[in-house]
């Protein structure tokens, strides 16, 4: 467990197929967080909806944000600064995120729609298809000068990503940020 006097939440971001839960863990693992996955937030609708292949509205990503910022905020009130991965494509999710009682970082995993594709065909196991890959590159706002993060690109190994993300944000074990 990772205390201080300012928890930290790491929010790890970007587009379906981008390497979130890959990144999240690892970075989890090495900063020696709790971690949680976005997608165990989404409620059973909007599995539905993204299996059969229907892009989420705003109204539907709403309930889902604010399950991830009260998991931040109860993980900080118990001290803990966390990992947690969210597709976060607008600012405005972000802002809701931004609301958890905890500095709230985002590290941007960004890359073409050609190299996330590719990463996305060769994945099983998850429902949300390839064909709605377009739709988020769609919504995606990416960070702004005055956000609380970083982007990295995602053309590396997930290994060489990590020291990136490290280093950038300016981590490293038992570190408050």
């Amino acid at each position: 467990m990772t205390t201080s006097a300012e928890p930290t939440c790491v929010v790890v971001m970007g587009v379906s197929g981008s390497g979130k839960s890959t990144v999240a863990r690892m970075l989890a693992d090495r900063l020696g967080r709790p971690m949680a996955e976005a997608d165990e937030f989404h409620p059973a609708a909007n599995i539905g909806k993204m299996s059969a292949g229907t892009p989420l509205t705003d109204a539907d990503r709403a309930p889902w944000l604010a399950a991830i910022r009260d998991w931040i905020t109860e993980r900080a009130a118990a001290g803990e600064s966390t990992v947690v991965t969210c597709s976060a494509l607008k600012r405005a999710y972000r802002d809701v995120l931004r609301g958890a009682d905890a500095r709230v970082r985002f590290l941007h995993l960004h890359g073409t729609a050609d190299v996330i594709g590719e990463r996305m065909s060769h994945r099983s196991g998850h429902f949300m298809p390839p064909s709605l890959l377009r739709s988020q590159f769609d919504a995606l706002e990416p960070l702004t000068a005055d956000e609380d993060g970083v982007a990295v690109d995602v053309a590396r190994t997930p290994e060489l990503i990590l020291e990136d993300a490290v280093t950038r944000l300016d981590l490293a074990a038992g570190h408050p940020a």
